[in-house]
């Protein structure tokens, strides 16, 4: 629930509020409206007695949510949340393109990659520095040294920096380097890490689990946004199904349905979503006309000797292909919606 204050509430009434609320034990989200404010409550009220806040000169009402994702659901906010990253802003009509490779390798591959994503019209470079992989044996990442060379590249072709924090422990290295803290599939359910990170101020991409729910998927983002962070995006990058021909699912209708039932933008992952070179281009332009505010595509010089996901990530010239038909379609949308 929130309490929604009186119009041109003053300072005083406003703190008296806050302090009725912080005595209880309780958080708050606090939205600011044209002429009051929306005051999030956070934590268990069964034993709180808030029909007292009725009688504080400051509170208009007490609304109820009935939805269990309170604060990122459109009950609570409305409009569009835009999320602006040192100029660069995705939702509420702003489109953000994140290109790069699966994995850092080098420091020539990422320079070469930055370079070209950026030519094509990219806004973020992803790479991943840790890498969670299904083999231990696997390529895992370069680690900080991966990090390192995303942010000198990055900088060089101005570009931002979204990259994988796979524990809560490792938030500060990555913070250093990252404008984007990305959870990968594998922790949209690790709470401690989504607590950790509600304590951060930088946005979080948050991507969708191999089997889970919109309504856990929404769940998540809501654990970031109760302990403190509202800079999140979403990311639909295919589901695990019985389907064996590609590597996940993409679920298409998720991208209107999460943006009717939710304030937050999203993403379509379709490389992720595909593990197709071939299907990236269409699922991508297909879940940009269902409403996405962005998009996430694999990128390499020669994705054949890639470390990582080669089979799905593009070559320069088919990432160029994809980004001009993505112009086309982006201002085709504005006409239609």
């Amino acid at each position: 629930m929130y309490i929604r204050t009186k119009k041109n509430i003053g300072e005083e009434e406003k703190n008296e509020i806050l302090k009725f609320i912080s005595a209880n034990k309780l958080g708050t989200i606090i939205k600011e409206e044209e002429k009051y404010f929306k005051i999030g409550l956070v934590g268990n009220t069964e034993k709180v007695d808030l029909d007292i806040l009725l009688s504080f000169a400051g509170v208009d009402e007490i609304v109820p949510i009935g939805k269990s994702y309170k604060f990122v659901s459109r009950e609570f906010q409305p409009e569009d949340t835009i999320i602006d990253i040192k100029g660069k802003k995705i939702g509420g009509g702003h489109f953000l393109m994140m290109a790069g490779p699966c994995a850092v390798e080098s420091r020539e591959s990422i320079f070469k990659i930055a370079e070209a994503v950026k030519k094509y019209g990219a806004h973020v470079l992803r790479g991943g520095a840790f890498k969670p992989r299904t083999s231990p044996y696997d390529f895992q990442g370069l680690g900080e040294e991966g990090l390192k060379y995303m942010r000198e590249a990055a900088d060089k072709y101005d570009l931002l920096v979204v990259t994988e924090v796979m524990d809560s422990q490792d938030i500060p290295l990555v913070e250093k380097y990252a404008d984007i803290f990305q959870v990968g599939a594998r922790n949209m359910q690790n709470f401690s890490l989504l607590k950790a990170l509600g304590s951060c101020r930088k946005p979080v991409l948050l991507k969708r689990g191999l089997s889970a729910t919109i309504r856990e998927f929404l769940m998540a983002a809501e654990y970031i946004v109760a302990y403190g962070n509202s800079n999140v995006i979403l990311c639909e990058r295919g589901i695990r199904t019985f389907e064996t021909m590609t590597r996940n699912t993409v679920d298409i209708n998720a991208i209107p349905l999460i943006k009717e039932k939710s304030h937050l933008p999203i993403m379509i992952d379709a490389s992720h979503g595909t593990g197709r070179r071939s299907l990236v281009q269409p699922v991508t332009m297909a879940g940009v006309v269902a409403g996405a505010d962005g998009a996430m595509v694999e990128v390499h010089e020669n994705p054949e000797c890639a470390c990582s996901d080669g089979m799905q990530s593009l070559y320069f010239d088919g990432f160029e292909k994809l980004m001009k038909n993505l112009q086309k379609l982006l201002e085709f949308r504005k006409e239609i919606l």
